[in-house]
């Protein structure tokens, strides 16, 4: 992902300043985990900018752009998912299941558009996380994270946690083989939570209630999917 800029990405659009003491990330297109090793904890890095990469309203179209060299690994399955408590959960809001970097026609996709939910909580501090399970090859996990503020006045958001394979401590899930259905039984069964806006934010125009996401798993659990998420149909 290059768009919005995730944490000291080499190739993001319209990045931040570094946090002080931080490092540009010129593998930002390795996984965080493979072959049931973990490689970099979830978001790859845990000091968010220090000014956001985007600044959006609830119920606009975002667009998400990726950086078109590098290897598809046949697609796999992507989600796109907010967190609202500064990455113990993530919820989704739009995934592509099956042919991630693929259009319907085979062709290759490198943009992603979509509607942020119109009920999506206010945030100054909301993460944006794209992850990626791959088709083909060693059997990885990736996460790109991006800081962004969210203008919105919902208290609260209701939608599917977000699934995490092939990284240790979750399930792993083998090649797909060309059978691009592979592993969708851990995405239509992962339970719904609900984020809550933080208790004070300058994007809100309500007052909000101090709450954070409820889950029963560890911070570093799998987030869900939406119920507004899109999956798009399986060639």
């Amino acid at each position: 992902m290059i768009s919005p800029c995730p944490r000291y990405n080499s190739n993001g659009v319209n990045c931040p300043a570094l946090p002080a003491g931080e490092l540009i990330d010129y593998n930002e297109s390795s996984p965080i985990a493979s072959n049931g090793v973990a490689l970099q904890p979830f978001c790859k890095y845990a000091t968010p900018w220090p000014t956001p990469a985007a600044r959006w309203t609830a119920g606009q179209s975002i667009t998400v752009n990726f950086f078109t060299y590098g290897s598809e690994h046949d697609g796999g399955h992507a989600q796109f998912s907010l967190s609202y408590d500064a990455g113990k959960s993530f919820v989704v809001i739009y995934q592509v299941l099956g042919h991630m970097f693929y259009d319907a026609q085979g062709n290759y996709q490198f943009n992603y558009t979509f509607t942020l939910p119109a009920n999506a909580p206010g945030s100054d501090s909301a993460i944006f996380a794209w992850t990626w399970v791959n088709a083909m090859g060693n059997r990885e996990f990736y996460m790109n994270c991006a800081d962004v503020v969210i203008v919105g006045t919902s208290q609260s958001f209701s939608g599917r946690q977000m699934t995490v394979l092939n990284y240790p401590g979750y399930p792993t899930v083998p090649e797909f083989l060309g059978n691009f259905t592979t592993g969708l039984e851990y995405y239509t069964s992962a339970p719904t939570i609900t984020v809550y806006a933080p208790a004070s934010q300058t994007t809100m125009t309500t007052s909000s209630t101090s709450a954070t996401a409820m889950i029963s798993e560890s911070p570093q659990s799998s987030p869900p999917h939406s119920d507004t998420s899109t999956t798009v149909a399986l060639r």
